[in-house]
């Protein structure tokens, strides 16, 4: 993804060396995304649908989350706005809390979300030109088969001057003046220097850490979970518009469906339960045949000190992690490569470049833990390890945030954090949170004009998601993979 957008965006006399090595796997658990890789393709220039047939890729309205507040309860979490129009300054959701507080409405709030709508009928289109409708405005994301995806940004990236090396870095030679890097010494003994290096050796860090001893900031007593396992199964029953989120014993489960396959994982804490038995539970919970043995992958929840640290940049894993609960992985990738190119450095690399690039991506990776945080508090299953979640000091970011929904039902957005007002509403509400009062202004509808707009909101979407093709059908017609 570096590499092809560099390839795209800086100038032509710009040299690029990629060096990889297909003896190293890769993790491989980003095959969902949230909508601004959409944002990230188009820069590129790329064809979605070509894209799609490509990584034999589907659609995604959002993320559904099964059993995480009790046992046989469930919620989506769906990207685009909730309910109708925002009347002045005060957004629909305060309405519906007004009816919902007075027990004139159900608990769902996804019933006034379009794409949560859309996604229990497993319905999915493009959004289409028409005033005031909710089919204007769907957004979405994409699941994918996340190495056929590295493969196709590897041919756009080598067909615009990007010069791949096959290969094993064996040495890194720091600069003794200002302790940059200046070069890499491959296994076969071929020495290659640069200026500006992009780490994206994964966990292992090879430049950010192991060369530059750059520290790593440890936050798994927030999100204690250290391990996952990964297995494809086999397609089976319909092509459904959602990642699934189910919630287990020691962890949760993702599912993501394919054209080609369904991927399948368990994230979970050691302390809880062992490999062998979390392998089991995962198996046990396939809906087709397992196609290979599950894979197992230890990780530390956390981030590097420093994103940029002298001349080198860390991207992916290698500048840190969060556990894929809701699907940031390659996010965090797209997001450290807009900021790269924003503050692109020059031979002097400006300390206030590095700084500032710095302190933007440790908010928006900050903000994200405590969205994730979030999940695990509000509970009420019983076993051990939720026990433990419910139990965990929380981040006084998190703190303030909970205590101003709790009072009134308010959201604030701080600058420009990755998840939206919506976003912390749908989940906070999912799981279980509700506000003691709503905003007063909503006091200036009588009570039958606030049931008849947010009746009204209800019907307008349900008509809406009903014209809409079936996911399985619009896949066929514009974008189905070749076998």
């Amino acid at each position: 993804m570096t590499a092809a957008a560099l390839a795209k965006l800086l100038p032509g006399d710009t040299r690029i060396r990629l060096v990889e090595s297909e003896e190293i796997g890769t993790v491989g658990v980003g095959e969902a995304t949230i909508p601004q890789i959409r944002h990230f393709n188009t820069t590129l220039g790329l064809d979605e649908d070509e894209f799609i047939r490509r990584t034999q890729g589907s659609f995604k309205l959002g993320i559904e989350f099964v059993d995480w507040t009790r046992p046989g309860q469930r919620y989506l979490h769906a990207f685009g706005p909730v309910g109708g129009r925002d009347l002045g300054l005060v957004p629909f959701w305060q309405y519906w809390l007004k009816l919902r507080l007075a027990g004139e409405v159900g608990p769902d709030l996804g019933d006034y979300v379009f794409n949560t709508v859309a996604s229990r009928r497993n319905r999915f289109m493009r959004p289409v030109a028409l005033k005031d409708s909710p089919l204007s405005q769907i957004f979405y994301a994409f699941h994918f088969d996340a190495g056929l995806y590295a493969r196709f940004l590897r041919e756009y990236a080598e067909k615009r001057g990007v010069r791949r090396t096959e290969g094993k870095i064996a040495g890194v030679e720091l600069d003794p003046e200002n302790g940059h890097i200046r070069a890499v010494t491959l296994a076969s003994g071929e020495r290659i220097e640069g200026q500006l290096w992009i780490d994206c050796s994964g966990f292992r860090g090879l430049l950010i850490e192991q060369a530059l001893k750059t520290g790593y900031d440890d936050w798994s007593h927030w999100l204690p979970c250290n391990r996952a396992l990964a297995v494809p199964c086999a397609s089976a029953g319909e092509l459904t518009p959602y990642t699934r989120s189910t919630a287990r014993k020691a962890g949760w489960q993702w599912r993501i469906p394919l054209q080609h396959r369904t991927g399948n994982g368990y994230v979970y804490c050691s302390d809880y339960i062992s490999d062998d038995e979390a392998a089991a539970s995962l198996l046990a919970a396939l809906d087709g045949k397992a196609q290979a043995d599950p894979r197992p992958l230890k990780f530390v929840t956390g981030r590097r000190r420093q994103t940029w640290n002298r001349n080198c940049i860390a991207i992916g894993l290698s500048s840190g992690f969060m556990e894929p609960l809701e699907s940031t992985s390659i996010h965090f990738i797209q997001s450290a490569i807009a900021k790269l190119i924003q503050y692109f450095p020059d031979q002097r690399f400006a300390d206030a470049d590095r700084d500032t690039f710095n302190r933007q991506l440790r908010f928006e990776f900050e903000r994200s833990r405590d969205f994730l945080i979030l999940h695990y508090l509000a509970t009420e299953r019983t076993e051990p390890f939720w026990e433990r979640c419910r139990q965990i000091p929380l981040p006084d970011s998190l703190v303030e945030k909970l205590d101003l929904f709790r009072a009134t039902g308010r959201i604030h957005r701080e600058h420009e954090e990755l998840f939206t007002e919506v976003s912390w509403l749908q989940v906070m509400v999912g799981q279980g949170l509700l506000p003691a009062g709503y905003h007063p202004m909503v006091d200036g509808l009588s009570a039958a004009e606030v049931r008849e707009m947010v009746g009204g909101v209800r019907q307008v979407i349900e008509r809406s998601a009903e014209v809409m093709p079936t996911h399985q059908a619009f896949i066929e017609k514009y974008c189905r993979a070749s076998a």
